[in-house]
């Protein structure tokens, strides 16, 4: 798989509102309602990752939810994270509901 261009990167994140590029990687926050849900959330893109197998950058703080995506073999962001980064989001929209 290989590293995207940057123009690349800003078309594929029109599709991802919430989603930004910046230092290699491309990144989102999340706020939940309290730690609770925000970790179920964690807990269910958890298993998306292990199916993918690929992991995020992420840290929690009570109910945000801060993850960063690169592939660490491509120095940069490649269609995996993409991948990724649409399951996030279909995970994050079935815990709002």
């Amino acid at each position: 798989m290989s590293k995207l261009t940057e123009k690349e990167i800003n078309n594929r994140l029109e599709k991802l509102e919430e989603w930004d590029y910046f230092d290699g990687a491309i990144h989102t926050e999340y706020e939940f309602e309290n730690f609770k849900d925000c970790f179920s959330a964690m807990s269910r893109i958890a298993f998306e990752c292990e199916a993918l197998n690929h992991h995020p950058n992420w840290t929690n703080t009570y109910n945000v939810l801060k993850i960063s995506i690169s592939t660490h073999e491509e120095n940069g962001v490649t269609e995996k994270d993409f991948k990724l980064a649409h399951a996030i989001e279909t995970i994050v929209e079935e815990e709002e509901d």
